[in-house]
């Protein structure tokens, strides 16, 4: 079969200039951007760590600038959604203030967003905010399998047409599926998410139909590898740009992973794909260029892609001094006094056993529910909080999304299912000298020389409190877990039901724990949930130390692995691996 590509249609189209009476009437150029899972990065600050900030909104706006000046209004800027959740920034407008405008829409708005899309962060902000943040941007929200359930319509606007110079381009947004699979129907309740594909089959041929487009794009919150998440397809990006013929060029986020490449698609024409990846460190940056006849048709194209390094340019002074008030303003948030730590926390230690980071999220959450057991993951893997005094932007470095507090009824028997499977993420089988403690990717395991990388995410790595257990590094996965009473001493019994506070992440599916781990439906978990919070895990916390005052992190040591001067060889050499 051969290969379509945009790059030989222009040459064909020069071709044509050997005969003057259909050589191209006009030659059009047009600068396409696309941010992606900025994550509330919007100013050269963060919030959480109190330090200069890399990549983000306001060195954005200086390229915006830039290419305005040169393209004029032929830039079309979009964004790809996870815009909502991330930094204090946003958590302070989600939830704090919210009479103001969205600070989000405000940036938006300034730097002349012309379309946007919705990511799953964005939604597990709730209904309210969602619906309040679109509302409050001058550009449309786009959805296309995002439908409301009572009309079965999009809520969102399914796609947007733009003209620049007599050149039709389409934008069709749409959103991973698998939000059941991480948030709870209360959180998105009136809203149902359909298959990606299907959604994208269902709008190419109405898009061409009734726009009669020249370019038709795909602005993708999911991710290009395919993967199924508890019968979702979560990440489908490349997928469609194989399998659904229309697409010019697919315009993806979500797995946070930097992508620029272009592939054949089941039609045998060429789609370009582009992924920015996580926290405006990069710019998706398309210069496509079009020449016309002189009855305005297309006659030759040609689409090339970059991933620009946005931390070349300074911050846009305009941009900082417009929003210099409402930085003032999540300054005083974070800078307010929580209580007070007798001793520092960190996360170095999360991966190898015991920690005060995460046995304190455990405390708390035993506490405020009353539960028997806890189940916690490392949020992050470089966070540290400081003994002394405690501020909000310290509670954002100890639990960084808003998650709600869940309590599930699981049985002993169940319980250990669920520690199996979150080890076999977490650790490797240790058979011999050398062996690793964690489970790396193969590729990046050997040799010291090189960075090694984990296999799965570490907020995945779920310890649990309120029990005493074992983990035998030796043994294969399933096999691992040895539970040998509760915390107290008491007997542990594997047909007894307990009370288990997890987060609503982990209580909905998110990590697969409850789904593939334990072997519970969608519909076997939400018979399990017995409490949901009224508010986030983080305003929780930050309550709990506020009552207390004085709080004094320590280990709780109710588990280990084993055998221990094997694990602690293993987890020695795996930190400097890890460095």
């Amino acid at each position: 079969m051969v290969l379509k590509c945009h790059t030989m249609k222009i040459f064909a189209a020069a071709l044509l200039c050997l005969l003057p009476a259909i050589c191209p009437a006009k030659d059009v150029e047009i600068k396409l951007l696309q941010t992606s899972d900025i994550h509330g990065n919007l100013f050269p600050e963060n919030f959480i760590t109190m330090t200069p900030a890399q990549g983000g909104m306001s060195r954005i706006s200086t390229i915006v600038k830039n290419y305005r000046e040169k393209y004029g209004d032929n830039v079309i800027l979009l964004d790809n959604g996870d815009i909502l959740q991330g930094q204090p920034s946003v958590y302070y407008y989600n939830y704090v203030d919210t009479l103001s405008p969205h600070i989000t829409a405000q940036v938006m708005n300034y730097m002349g967003y012309d379309a946007g899309n919705v990511g799953n962060h964005d939604v597990e902000t709730g209904r309210h905010t969602l619906d309040r943040w679109a509302k409050d941007c001058n550009m449309p929200i786009l959805g296309a399998n995002i439908l409301d359930k009572n009309t079965g319509e999009p809520h969102f606007t399914p796609y947007k047409v733009f003209e620049r110079d007599g050149v039709k381009i389409a934008v069709l947004g749409m959103i991973t599926p698998a939000i059941p699979a991480w948030l709870s129907e209360d959180i998105w309740e009136g809203l149902t998410f359909v298959d990606m594909e299907e959604s994208a089959r269902q709008w190419i041929p109405i898009i061409k139909l009734k726009e009669n487009p020249d370019i038709i794009i795909g602005l993708f919150h999911a991710g290009k590898s395919g993967t199924v998440l508890s019968g979702f397809k979560e990440n489908p990006s490349m997928e469609i740009a194989r399998n659904v013929p229309g697409f010019d060029m697919i315009l993806f986020g979500h797995d946070h992973l930097v992508e620029n490449r272009k592939i054949e698609n089941i039609a045998g024409d060429s789609v370009l794909l582009l992924n920015p990846a996580n926290t405006g460190q990069v710019l998706t940056d398309i210069t496509l260029k079009v020449s016309l006849d002189d009855n305005g048709k297309v006659i030759g194209k040609s689409i090339d892609g970059t991933l620009a390094d946005v931390n070349k340019y300074q911050p846009d002074k305009e941009f900082m001094s417009l929003f210099a008030p409402q930085i003032d303003t999540i300054r005083q948030y974070v800078s307010e006094p929580v209580g007070f730590f007798t001793d520092s926390i960190t996360s170095d230690d999360v991966l190898f056993g015991p920690s005060k980071l995460i046995d304190l999220i455990h405390e708390f959450q035993l506490e405020s529910t009353g539960a028997d057991i806890s189940f916690a993951a490392p949020i992050s893997t470089n966070a540290s909080i400081k003994a002394g005094t405690i501020h909000m932007s310290d509670l954002f470095s100890l639990y960084k999304y808003e998650n709600a507090l869940y309590v599930l009824q699981l049985t002993g028997k169940e319980i250990k299912d669920y520690l199996e499977f979150s080890y076999a993420l977490w650790t490797d089988r240790i058979e011999k000298d050398g062996d690793h403690l964690l489970l790396f990717k193969e590729q990046q395991a050997a040799g010291e020389a090189m960075r090694a990388k984990l296999k799965n995410p570490p907020y995945n790595f779920d310890s649990a409190a309120g029990i005493k257990y074992v983990v035998d590094v030796t043994k294969p996965a399933g096999e691992k877990i040895t539970i040998t009473s509760m915390a107290d001493g008491t007997p542990f019994d594997m047909d007894k039901t307990y009370k288990v506070a997890l987060s609503s992440y982990r209580g909905n599916g998110g990590g697969e724990h409850l789904t593939k781990g334990v072997g519970l439906d969608s519909k076997g978990i939400a018979d399990r949930i017995i409490y949901r919070s009224k508010t986030d895990l983080r305003s929780i916390i930050a309550d709990r130390i506020r009552k207390k005052g004085r709080i004094t992190p320590r280990t709780l040591d109710t588990w280990k692995f084993i055998p221990e001067d094997v694990a602690r060889k293993a987890a020695e050499k795996d930190a400097r691996l890890l460095r």
